[in-house]
């Protein structure tokens, strides 16, 4: 008997309060990008790790982390993650970040005097 009371009122709730719509939300573009090079690493950042999160998160990493930080940040990025990442990339990526993100940038590139 309980069982058909809640039956009726739940029926009885949906009737009165129609058909829920999905809420859409549109995103604004994103205006970040990885720091252009020549280093072979670059492109390996554009077709792997987009496809999971922007350029602005590598930005936000630790100022002047060291090649062992940005390794073990692609393995965990890849083995944890699941990224996309080709085993024989990993050194020219994580070259590319050290270079252009961590402690081997130029002063002019390093994220840590901004």
């Amino acid at each position: 008997m309980t069982m058909r009371i809640l039956l009726g009122v739940l029926a009885a709730l949906l009737l009165v309060c129609g058909r829920v719509a999905a809420l859409e939300i549109e995103l604004p573009q994103d205006t970040t990008t990885y720091r252009p090079s020549d280093l072979p690493g670059f492109p390996l950042a554009l077709q792997d790790c987009l496809t999971c999160h922007s350029s602005q998160y590598v930005q936000t990493q630790p100022p002047l982390s060291s090649r062992v930080y940005w390794d073990a940040t692609v393995h965990k990025m890849k083995n944890a993650f699941g990224a996309p990442v080709e085993e024989a990339d990993t050194p020219a990526l994580v070259d590319y970040l050290t270079k252009t993100y961590g402690a081997e940038a130029p002063p002019e590139l390093s994220h840590a005097t901004k």
